[in-house]
């Protein structure tokens, strides 16, 4: 693929077994994206959405993905953005730049997770317990 390649996109329920290339799959039922990675290797790319993965931004006419997609396990290493339809290539990176990402990758998801961040869990700020929404809605309902 060359640089600035345009992708088409489709918004589909399930990712398809058989991919086409220069196509982004967007399933917003299971919060993922698929595509075959953009160098040509054929290879399968999932970008699952969350506050610590990817996000889409769909504007009506156009799809972005961020962050980058970097495909640090394939033997391509490839690495790019995906903005309006649009790849845009990145820089290479170095292995020990991959192992800094993925440190990085891994406290973010770690300090996300271990905050205070479900409607349901069971304690607030300052450690105080609490009761979860779903135990207090419960309380309408007899047994």
């Amino acid at each position: 693929m060359t640089q600035n390649e345009i992708l088409a996109f489709e918004f589909v329920e399930f990712i398809p077994e058989n991919m086409e290339e220069c196509t982004l799959y967007i399933s917003a039922n299971y919060a993922t994206a698929a595509h075959k990675c953009c160098c040509g290797c054929g290879k399968e790319v999932v970008t699952p959405f969350s506050p610590t993965d990817w996000k889409l931004t769909f504007d009506g006419v156009s799809v972005s993905l961020s962050p980058s997609i970097g495909n640090w396990n394939f033997e391509c290493k490839s690495h790019y953005w995906i903005v309006k339809n649009t790849v845009k290539w990145a820089d290479k990176w170095s292995e020990d730049r991959i192992d800094a990402g993925r440190t990085h990758d891994r406290l973010a998801k770690n300090r996300y997770y271990a905050s205070d961040r479900s409607i349901g869990s069971g304690t607030v700020a300052g450690g105080k317990s609490r009761r979860g929404w779903w135990s207090w809605l419960s309380r309408f309902w007899p047994r």
